[in-house]
């Protein structure tokens, strides 16, 4: 049995990391209730921007733009969403298996946003691209921009064939669900048609071909924010849940080592007791 000294030192040790648990887990909840609403602001511009993209591309069956017929490279770009810093349950490692399921090491180039997903991948003998760990950590649409011209370059000029975005979307705080989507090249397949919301009607100016290439960037952009803004909340959300269930852990700890100390010392105090009657009785 463990001495009073040692399981003291253990119950300090673990009331010490309930501590810090319990505020990290009050800091993701700040984190995941700001995300949230943000996210809800910023949804109706997003659905109103992928209503638009499917009627542009239903109308356009017979445009020759690189932008829906591709460019012949045989490379597929993934961006993808992990968290610069663990202690989130599996909210990193869903995402990355999702990726590895899909994506061979071979023919794809991994545009890391966070450290996990960036060093688990390489490991894994995945070829990395450009790095934007540090976006994650305050995701704003400044920073998808510069991510979606990067990789809209390496799309025009041929270095990779098909761009992917890999993120964990927002259900509820418990839910977090890892989605893969390809962005580029455009086709009809990629677009679910919503019987609610028929195609708008449009007239093309100057044509369809070089309006599809002025929309296409502010396309890409707002569903690489949109996925940022889900890996964030996701994140928080899972790091949430991970820290609360571990300060409930800590605290049974506490109780199975409180009622251990007790033991420990009702047992030292008996055995005290026993000494000093045993003395007693020698002398007699």
């Amino acid at each position: 049995m463990p001495s009073m000294r040692d399981i003291k030192r253990r119950r300090e040790s673990v009331r010490s990391t309930g501590q810090i648990t319990k505020a990290m887990k009050l800091v993701a909840t700040v984190k995941l209730q700001k995300a949230r609403v943000h996210a809800l602001e910023t949804q109706p511009y997003f659905d109103a921007m992928f209503r638009t993209v499917r009627s542009v591309i239903a109308h356009s069956q017979g445009l020759s733009s690189p932008l829906t017929r591709g460019n012949g490279s045989k490379k597929r770009a993934v961006l993808l969403m992990t968290s610069n810093r663990g202690l989130a349950g599996g909210y990193n490692n869903n995402i990355i298996k999702t990726v590895m399921s899909q994506m061979s090491s071979e023919d794809t180039v991994i545009y890391p946003v966070g450290r996990k997903g960036r060093d688990m991948l390489a490991k894994r003998g995945y070829e990395i691209g450009n790095d934007y760990s540090d976006v994650i950590n305050q995701p704003l649409y400044s920073d998808a921009i510069a991510i979606g011209k990067d990789l809209l370059s390496a799309f025009m000029n041929g270095e990779i064939g098909e761009i992917w975005i890999a993120y964990t979307f927002f259900k509820n705080t418990v839910s977090h669900i890892p989605e893969m989507e390809k962005l580029l090249p455009l086709s009809a397949e990629d677009f679910s048609a919503d019987e609610d919301e028929p195609d708008l009607m449009m007239n093309f100016e100057p044509g369809e071909e070089r309006a599809l290439e002025l929309i296409v960037p502010k396309y890409l952009n707002s569903l690489i924010y949109g996925g940022l803004i889900q890996a964030f909340a996701s994140e928080n959300g899972a790091r949430m849940q991970a820290m609360d269930n571990a300060t409930s852990n800590a605290e049974e700890m506490m109780e199975h080592l409180s009622l251990q100390y007790n033991r420990a010392r009702q047992s030292a105090i008996t055995q005290e007791l026993t000494e000093i009657v045993a003395g007693a009785s020698a002398v007699e």
